[in-house]
């Protein structure tokens, strides 16, 4: 009897085993797995034309620094660091993205530019994110931009600290062809045409070597305003759509853009700073160390839209113009509009570059300014910007103040613009001869649609910016 209790206890203790057994195993199949769901970084928009550079790099230094570029419709997921991206034009350069979060609409991301840039002009980043592409651009200045020039305590003054500088980087011959006599013949020898120095004083950048190159744009980047898309980047970005067209048609490049300066530059006396080519042409005249005339000047590209060269893309040089304008005639009433549109149908800018016959007409033409709603005033104003802009902030605060002085006396007219309809700005300036223009006291601004020359299926814009009284001042 004992032994047969022993057996059953020894089939009990199994029977209990294979019941805890058969429990553990039931819980292993009522187990549940839990998966984690990503959300991926996305935007609606990037809009590197308003990227916030920290600073301007320097040629053959060192560079650390930051670019913000905004973007709209974020979805606030969180995003990791990217990878460095390599610059184009200039080389030298990377931008890595800097991890963060998205807000939910409208914020910015940082990238970290670093490096050293090989040679000055426009280093370029295309970036990706959150499915969207753009590119924004770092500038890159001569070196003394940074050594000799940087204590310079006015920005005429530094102007002229590199236009010597520059100077100093070319022959003999080569200097008596860039310092021409200061005289009314040779300040008209400028145009819109892709005629090289036939129609222009000064040298070829293409005749530079990559040194003389440099300090020659060091120049113009110092005289021009610093505005993204605007000044110093409006006009490398003409430059570039010149060498796009090159790509199609012989007679365009960069290469033949020109510097030259009409007197010796000083800061006691006056002298002329002449840049530019086929769609861009700029006379600063400087007195006594102040800016004087910051006309005439010419600015146009074809095509009006993104382009691809050199590895770059660039999406509409002048287009803050063209909008700008467009905005200012959607802003007029319908009775507005009536009393601003003129007969008759214009092919081109009527104040033509380098004419010694084309006077402004001293009749105004249009709508008065002071007869438009205060909102349209402004507009007015505002139209004016992207040209006044392309100057030194000190040059171009001086004259905003002049023009907008003299606004209530400023007339606009406008003709064709067949598709105009008031209230609706992207009506205006759409198609062939779409016109209009700006005709101050002081202040004469002119924009045109054309048909495109080399890309015939296209309309590019032609532009022109006067001033009654400060045209060759004192020639």
């Amino acid at each position: 009897m004992k032994k047969l209790i022993l057996l059953s206890g020894a089939g009990l203790l199994i029977t209990a085993c294979i019941l805890v057994a058969c429990k553990k195993s039931s819980e292993k199949t009522t187990t549940t797995t839990t998966t984690t769901t990503t959300t991926t970084a996305s935007v609606s928009a990037l809009t590197c034309g308003s990227a916030v550079v920290s600073s301007t790099a320097t040629v053959n230094t060192v560079f650390s620094g930051s670019a913000t570029v905004p973007y709209t419709g974020g979805n606030g997921a969180t995003y990791t660091a990217g990878t460095a991206i390599s610059s184009t034009g200039v080389t030298g350069l990377t931008a890595t993205l800097a991890a963060g979060t998205l807000a939910s609409g409208a914020g910015n991301i940082t990238y970290a530019i670093a490096g050293t840039p090989t040679s000055t002009g426009t280093a370029s980043f295309s970036i990706t994110f959150g499915g969207q592409t753009c590119s924004f651009t770092v500038t890159v200045d001569a070196a003394s931009t940074s050594t000799g020039c940087s204590t310079s305590t006015t920005i005429a003054s530094k102007v002229v600290c590199l236009a010597n500088a520059f100077l100093a980087t070319l022959s003999t011959s080569q200097q008596a062809s860039v310092v021409l006599t200061l005289n009314k013949t040779n300040a008209l020898r400028w145009s819109n045409l892709p005629c090289g120095l036939s129609c222009r004083n000064g040298l070829a950048f293409s005749s530079l070597t990559s040194t003389q190159l440099a300090a020659a744009k060091a120049v113009a980047a110092a005289a021009m305003g610093t505005t993204t898309g605007e000044g110093y980047d409006e006009f490398t970005q003409i430059m570039a759509a010149d060498d796009y067209l090159g790509t199609m048609a012989s007679g365009y490049s960069s290469g033949n853009y020109i510097i030259a300066f009409l007197g010796t530059p000083t800061t006691t006396g006056k002298w002329m700073l002449q840049f530019g080519g086929h769609h861009y042409a700029q006379n600063i005249t400087y007195d006594a160390g102040v800016v004087t005339s910051i006309t005439p000047l010419h600015q146009g590209v074809e095509p009006k839209g993104s382009f691809t060269t050199g590895g770059v893309t660039y999406t509409g040089p002048i287009e803050s113009e063209h909008t700008a304008m467009q905005n200012m005639l959607g802003s007029f009433t319908s009775t507005e509009l009536a009393s601003a549109k003129i007969s008759g149908t214009f092919s081109d800018c009527l104040m033509v570059p380098g004419s010694t016959t084309n006077t402004m007409p001293t009749t105004k033409q249009g709508i008065q300014v002071s007869t438009l709603s205060t909102a349209a005033q402004a507009k007015v104003l505002a139209a004016m910007m992207p040209w006044i802009n392309d100057l030194d902030a000190t040059s171009a605060a001086a004259f905003t103040t002049i023009y907008q002085n003299e606004l209530a006396n400023t007339y606009v007219c406008y003709a064709s613009n067949t598709s105009g309809v008031a209230g609706s700005a992207t009506s205006f300036l759409t198609t062939n001869t779409d016109y209009v223009r700006i005709d101050g006291p002081s202040v004469w601004i002119e924009f045109i649609c054309q048909t495109g020359v080399v890309i015939s299926n296209q309309i590019h814009y032609h532009t022109v910016m006067r001033d009654h009284t400060r045209d060759y001042i004192g020639l």
